[in-house]
């Protein structure tokens, strides 16, 4: 069963693979400004997620997402309705 501070743990795992200075990466960081994802790499973490939790994620989810929190608190939705309440 997934939980919220599951889903923000998955994202995190996969946003440190990611990033060079993998220490920085906080559920806070912002996503563009202190880990430098740019839009290809953003893409990435999405395949990832959507791998990760086997749904599909649209890519406008990331318009009001700014940090690793925000995208795991956005994500709840979908994986609440791909594999039941979160």
């Amino acid at each position: 069963m997934f939980t919220q501070h599951t889903i923000l743990e998955n994202v995190l795992i996969c946003l440190r693979d990611m990033v060079p200075l993998s220490e920085q990466v906080g559920p806070d960081s912002d996503l563009v400004n202190d880990l430098g994802l740019e839009s290809v790499k953003m893409m990435d973490l999405l395949m990832k997620l959507e791998d990760e939790y086997d749904l599909s994620i649209p890519i406008n989810i990331l318009m009001d997402v700014r940090t690793p929190r925000q995208l795991a608190n956005a994500l709840v939705a979908y994986v609440e309705k791909s594999h039941g309440a979160v």
